[in-house]
């Protein structure tokens, strides 16, 4: 029988976690969700915490409180060490602001039952994005064909967030030793999963610009992952010794 958490970080999401929460639970009410909230000042992980206390989610929720903004990385490494050891089998990255439409979670549920990594992607024949800019658009684009070329690798989606882990390979990648911190983590986790000859599976997906609140993106985000592409094509070698 398969257990399936959700891990979403979260930032300053008030306006969007709560209904986030109600249209994934009304598409797969089977499954549960670890929201990792690093302090936000407008109180997103007060609300889940009165969300757990009222049991508006019958024991199917749960909260994890952070000090600060500690990176992306580090709050999915945290929330899916959280979920390995309470025998959690798939485990989903997924973000908190409606870019990543829960509709098509039972799909790539049913996908993580025969591949190792399902990616929900945008660049594969039937997934896009909307309401993006040209630049944006180019940029992503652009991003993945960067990460495709120098990782040299067939991965189409190497950026994007909603993803769909197996608990087997997630003990065999050594969590501890992954050092991107930022969004580069999506890549690094990916490109792991590649260098262990990982089973993976694109399914397409239309991602849409985030509903409320301010993107996290930012210059600096970018350019880390533009290095760590290139630190990672050079140190793979290394990175197949840290792994199991």
């Amino acid at each position: 029988m398969e257990k399936v958490l959700i891990v979403i970080p979260t930032y300053n999401e008030k306006d969007n976690i709560k209904f986030l929460l109600r249209d994934i639970y009304a598409t797969v009410p089977e499954v549960n969700i670890l929201v990792v909230d690093d302090n936000s000042p407008d109180g997103t992980g007060q609300l889940i915490d009165e969300l757990i206390e009222n049991n508006t989610y019958q024991n199917r929720l749960f909260v994890m409180h952070r000090s600060g903004k500690l990176g992306l990385g580090t709050a999915y490494i945290q929330g899916f060490k959280w979920g390995m050891e309470r025998g959690y089998t798939i485990l989903f990255s997924m973000d908190a602001d409606f870019s990543h439409d829960p509709k098509y979670l039972p799909k790539m549920i049913a996908e993580a039952k025969k591949n190792d990594l399902v990616i929900g992607s945008r660049y594969v024949k039937g997934g896009g994005t909307k309401n993006w800019g040209l630049m944006r658009r180019i940029i992503s684009r652009g991003g993945n064909l960067y990460a495709r070329v120098i990782l040299l690798s067939g991965v189409h989606d190497f950026t994007g967030g909603y993803n769909a882990f197996r608990k087997d390979y997630l003990e065999r990648l050594n969590l501890d030793t992954i050092f991107s911190k930022g969004y580069c983590f999506l890549i690094e986790m990916k490109f792991r999963h590649v260098l262990l000859h990982a089973k993976i599976k694109e399914v397409p997906i239309i991602f849409c610009d985030r509903v409320n609140g301010k993107s996290k993106m930012s210059s600096n985000i970018f350019k880390e992952a533009v290095l760590n592409v290139i630190r990672l094509s050079f140190i793979r070698g290394k990175i197949k010794q840290m792994m199991r």
